[in-house]
Formats: C-alpha cells, sequence, structure tokens
C-alpha cells in the first residue's frame, strides 16, 4: 500500500491551517516553517487544493490561505483525493479494466486489495480535519463499531 507525501503533507499543512483562527489567513512560509515541508512543494499542493475548493486564498497584506469549509466538514479524504494522491494497494491501474497480470487478467489476491483501498478511501471520508486537530480520528473506527456501524 501506498500513500505518497502528497497526501501526507497536504494533510499535515491543513492540520496546521485547522489550528490557526478561522477568520486570519495563515502564509505558505509559515505553514512550511512548522511543518518543515518545502514552501515550493507546499505551493503546488495548495494551488492544487485552491482548484478543488479545499482552501481559499486571500489577497494583500495579511494575506494567505484559510479552509473553505470548516475543520468539521473538511474530510481528509477531500484533502487527498484534492491532491491527486491516489491509494495504491494493487500492482493494476486503477479504472483501466486490466489487471496485473502478463495476460491483463486480474492476480488472484486483487479483491482483497481492492477491498482494503475501499475502506481506507471510508475511513478517510469519515474522518474529518477537526478530528483531527482534536485527537479523534484513531478513535473514529472504535466509535463506529460500538454504534454497530461499519468503517466502509
Amino acid at each position: 500500500m501506498k500513500l505518497g507525501t502528497k497526501g501526507r503533507y497536504a494533510v499535515m499543512a491543513l492540520v496546521d491551517l485547522a489550528n490557526s483562527p478561522v477568520d486570519q489567513p495563515k502564509t505558505l512560509a509559515e505553514i512550511a516553517e512548522n511543518q518543515s515541508i518545502s514552501l515550493s512543494y507546499l505551493e503546488q499542493l495548495f494551488a492544487k487544493m485552491r482548484r478543488r475548493g479545499v482552501v481559499k486564498s486571500v489577497r494583500g497584506p495579511g494575506g494567505g490561505y484559510v479552509l473553505a469549509k470548516t475543520a468539521n466538514k473538511t474530510r481528509l479524504s477531500d484533502i487527498i483525493l484534492a491532491v491527486d494522491e491516489p491509494i495504491k494497494t494493487t500492482r493494476c491501474s486503477p479504472d483501466t479494466g486490466r489487471g496485473c497480470q502478463p495476460d491483463g487478467s486480474k492476480c488472484a489476491t486483487h479483491e482483497l486489495w481492492d477491498a482494503l483501498r475501499q475502506h481506507i478511501l471510508g475511513f478517510l471520508a469519515q474522518v474529518s480535519l477537526e478530528d483531527v486537530v482534536e485527537g479523534r480520528a484513531g478513535q473514529i473506527v472504535q466509535m463506529r463499531r460500538l454504534d454497530g456501524n461499519q468503517a466502509a
């Protein structure tokens, strides 16, 4: 399974942003310094997130970035998908209809790994940025199980 730096860094940066006062824009330079992430890399990520409506830019003195929605309405899946970070659990290329075998068929474990990918995406869709900021992200699945719900 692979989740690259784009998704991880985007979530880290938005947690930093969510920890700021709601109406106070934060500069990418501040976020880069706080999170030890390259400023040029953050610029690329925030451009993608702005286009996808995850963040809004504020121009002028005191400008920077703010969340487009409140932290409790911003899902981790929105962030990860905004930066074009696929959740890859199989060797196959998703959406091609071809498997990873030389003849184009799917391997014997394809359905297992694809179900895991769906589970991960479902989990990320249930966790809000606020859950991460408040330290509740690890409890989400446990709470769903206690309620008798599945997190998928």
